[in-house]
Parts: C-alpha cells; structure tokens; sequence
C-alpha cells in the first residue's frame, strides 16, 4: 500500500490553524465530514473517544489521530500541517504540528493497521518531515510526502 492509496490531494491541509487539541479534533473531523458527506458529530465524538483512550501524539511533532466508525463503507484519511504546533499530550511531550487523521469502518482491520503503516513509515523519516513543514502548498505537501 502506498499513500497515493491512501490520501487525495483535496485532503490536505497546510498551514491549518487551531488554538488547542480539541478544536484541531472537531474542525478536522468536520472537514473529513463535509467532504465526505458523513456526519460531522459522528466523525468528532469517535476522534475524542479515541484520543481519549490515550494520545494519538506519536512524537517529534507528529500525531495520528483515528478512530473507528459505524457506518462508514471506506478508509477516510487526512493530513494536516498546522499553522503553529500545539500541546497534543505526545508520548515526548513536544508539540504536534503534523497529522494524519484516519477514520475506518468498524469492521476493517487490516486495512486500518495498513494505512496507519503507511503514514507512520513516512512520517518517521525526519528529511520527510522537514520537507513538508516547509512546503508552500498543500501540492508541496502531497508531494513530499511521496518522496
């Protein structure tokens, strides 16, 4: 699986802004929604269940908040560089900047575990990282992250 599989340019969004964790959580979650046609409450309330579960902050600014879903007939992915990092309650306490957001049908667990692959094996390469929190577009973004 490569993130061409994965995530469409649309879902993209560089330089995105959000004052804390929880309004990240529910304008994202409304964006996957409004774009998706889904309901936006119900993308929300499966994020903030999830994260509180324990947090999605992977580390080295990078988070990959998900969550399961009702409903839902495919994988649905996002990616989100932030304007301005902030505190997500990472594994290494530093501030998430860079986010690749997930919703999955309740049922799907491979594909679930698969996608969460693909985003964590890019998002552990610091070169790539760097790359896009320096990209000027959300085109940059979508291609640094195949590089």
């Amino acid at each position: 699986m490569q993130i061409s599989d994965v995530l469409s340019e649309d879902m993209i969004l560089a330089d995105f802004d959000a004052d804390n964790k929880r309004q990240l959580l529910e304008n994202v979650s409304f964006f996957i929604a409004e774009k998706k046609n889904f309901d936006k409450n119900a993308v929300f309330e499966a994020m903030l269940e999830r994260e509180n579960l324990g947090s999605t902050g992977y580390g080295n600014g990078v988070a990959f908040p998900h969550a399961r879903i009702q409903g839902l007939d495919k994988i649905v992915t996002a990616f989100v560089r932030l304007h301005k990092a902030i505190d997500y309650d990472s594994l290494d306490s530093k501030p998430v900047d860079l986010l690749a957001f997930m919703i999955s049908p309740e049922n799907s667990g491979d594909d679930h575990l698969q996608t969460l692959s693909v985003f964590s094996r890019i998002l552990k390469n610091e070169n790539i990282c760097e790359l896009i929190r320096q990209a000027k577009s959300a085109h940059e973004i979508y291609v640094a992250l195949h590089s």
